[in-house]
């Protein structure tokens, strides 16, 4: 369970920006995108390797038992010189071979650039990955808000009853209210504990959502964690003193310069720029540089320094042909990069299309916002006559509830509205890739973290 939550018997409540913190502290996610920069940064150190020399070591044993006609002909060959034949001979060898490759039509400087820009790709996809889970979060998180304002208005509705069914009865005891008056409230009461329990049931259900992107391990949030309070004072500019169409153009350049998806493609294209160069290496000779000093001793395995020797040599090569394989190797490259140049123009659309359309829906929110709130006054106001004019007499209790449901329903379209604007925000923030510029300083302790 990540640190924040801890150790805290006392009741304590979960705002956005803390979840958003939990979440990339603790969601598996994150961590497998650690995972996936480590690897890269290997890929790296193995790339630079092939700049260096290599150093072999080799050592052998080998026992060698002569057939018959070989033995025979070895003896033969002993008498005449007047030596000795052994039916089995031993022999043992060590050996240190040293290689260096001067020139291999430059595939090791390309083999190098694609490793590194592969891991600038991997670190802009571990940005994105992180920019992806924090909407993710602020979704969930203002969804499960909203079921908890949904209670909440279901609670008020739910007493609101409860009184006038007390009330309902006070009067109908002392002779000046109906039976049908007890039984009515009766019925708007159960009604509003039956939204009540609903909503219970689906505010536990967004908070389940909720911690799963939190990666709490068990799948639930801590029983002293509660969710802080719908934000309500939001303060919606107005939209004539807004320049919507220099708004735009502006996050479209931020987003454009920023966004961590835009920069992984981009890695990716200069990786498949380098993968082009590696496959033109082939047009080229290689040179090979190697070196060795040998040993050979028969008979034991002590060998002496008269035992070994050395040698040196340069070798070139060329491949003239090899049926037409790295023609197509290059053509492949250069239509891959290709591809990526498509997917980088489309991405850089699909952007642009988000956001327009987010400040669209930000724009819509806001008009709901200052919408909704006058008409909760309105029906605030109705509901309050309407409860006047029922007790004076003077009203039916039809009249009553269909102001109280009018008032619930509305207090939960302002609180959809309220809701709906800070999802807007949240999105264009994403859209932008700004929702990750709180969040840099801890994503620069993770990586120093994951690095050692």
């Amino acid at each position: 369970m990540p640190a924040q939550i801890q150790g805290k018997e006392e009741s304590t409540a979960l705002d956005l920006e803390a979840a958003q913190h939990l979440a990339l502290e603790a969601n598996p996610s994150m961590a497998a995108a650690g995972a996936r920069l480590e690897q890269a940064r290997a890929r790296v150190r193995q790339a630079m390797a092939a700049w260096y020399p290599s150093l072999d070591l080799s050592a052998s044993g080998r026992m060698v038992r002569l057939s018959d006609n070989d033995y025979e002909a070895a003896r033969d060959m002993a008498m005449l010189y007047g030596g000795t034949a052994d039916r089995t001979v031993d022999d043992y060898s060590l050996g240190v071979q040293a290689t260096w490759v001067l020139f291999d039509g430059f595939y090791r400087k390309f083999n190098q650039q694609q490793a590194k820009f592969g891991e600038k790709s991997l670190e802009a996809a571990r940005r994105d990955a992180r920019r992806l889970l924090l909407a993710a979060v602020a979704e969930a998180f203002y969804n499960a808000q909203l079921q908890q304002t949904a209670v909440e208005i279901a609670a008020a509705d739910a007493r609101f009853y409860a009184q006038q069914l007390q009330d309902a009865q006070n009067r109908f005891e002392v002779g000046t209210g109906s039976r049908g008056d007890v039984l009515n409230m009766k019925v708007q009461l159960n009604s509003a504990r039956t939204a009540l329990l609903l909503g219970k049931r689906q505010y536990e259900a967004a908070l389940y959502g909720l911690a799963a992107l939190l990666g709490l391990p068990e799948g639930a949030l801590p029983p002293n964690m509660k969710l802080a309070p719908l934000d309500r004072e939001v303060i919606c500019p107005d939209p004539a003193a807004v320049d919507r169409q220099a708004e735009v153009s502006r996050l479209l350049a931020e987003a454009l310069e920023t966004r961590p998806d835009i920069q992984t493609l981009a890695m990716q294209i200069r990786q498949a720029e380098a993968a082009a160069g590696m496959a033109k290496a082939s047009d080229y000779p290689r040179l090979q540089l190697s070196g060795g000093v040998n040993g050979a001793r028969e008979g034991d395995m002590g060998l002496g320094v008269d035992d070994f020797g050395s040698s040196i040599m340069l070798s070139l090569g060329w491949n003239l042909y090899s049926g037409g394989g790295d023609r197509a190797r290059q053509v492949e490259a250069r239509l891959r990069l290709r591809e990526l140049r498509y997917q980088y123009a489309d991405l850089r659309n699909r952007v642009a299309s988000e956001i327009r359309q987010d400040m669209a829906l930000l724009q819509a929110a806001e008009e709901q916002v200052e919408l909704q709130r006058q008409t909760v006054e309105l029906v605030r106001e109705n509901r309050e006559l309407a409860e006047a004019e029922y007790q004076a007499g003077t009203a039916s209790i039809v009249r009553l509830n269909e102001a109280q449901r009018n008032l619930t329903t509305t207090h939960v379209r302002l609180a959809q509205a309220l809701v709906n604007y800070h999802l807007a925000r949240q999105r264009l923030l994403a859209a932008t890739g700004q929702n990750l510029a709180a969040f840099a300083r801890s994503a620069t302790t993770t990586d120093d973290a994951g690095s050692r």
